[in-house]
């Protein structure tokens, strides 16, 4: 792919692009090849809602005069974390996660917290560590009788 061609715009999303938003996690997510009975399984973990975006820090890149991206910070508990960081899979390799990424993490430090906590899909662990995350766990599940493990990460934001 390359670098990003043309200069992405981030801003602070809008309600009215949650349908753009849910249209990027999920081709994002069945670009790594899950069966789509898995992105059915997971359908309302990726589906961004108005409400979401009105109660979070959500932001877009836009280029090309469209949505290619999109990244949610969520308080929880008195930790922040990455929720969501998704780029449609024609921007995956173009740097956009990580300038995504990075206006997150300005963010996150912006609010005084110390580290943002992301629980990672295995195929983007290797991303976060790129971006200077640690691991700091993980979370097994299973789904249709496989064994899941996703990382926990944590970037230090001081």
């Amino acid at each position: 792919m390359g670098l990003i061609t043309e200069p992405a715009t981030i801003r602070r999303a809008s309600p009215s692009d949650a349908s753009a938003l849910t249209g990027i996690a999920h081709s994002a997510k069945r670009h790594w090849g899950y069966p789509e009975r898995w992105i059915e399984t997971w359908r309302v973990a990726l589906t961004i809602t108005p409400e979401f975006i009105s109660n979070n820090e959500v932001h877009v890149a836009w280029i090309g005069g469209e949505i290619a991206g999109f990244s949610a910070l969520v308080a929880v508990e008195g930790k922040l974390w990455l929720e969501h960081l998704w780029v449609s899979p024609n921007q995956i390799g173009t740097g956009l996660g990580k300038a995504l990424f990075s206006h997150a993490a300005g963010i996150a430090a912006a609010t005084g917290a110390t580290a943002m906590e992301i629980e990672s899909d295995p195929n983007a662990e290797g991303f976060y560590k790129r971006m200077g995350a640690e691991r700091t766990g993980e979370v097994v599940s299973e789904i249709d009788g496989e064994k899941r493990v996703l990382p926990l990460l944590a970037f230090n934001l001081g």
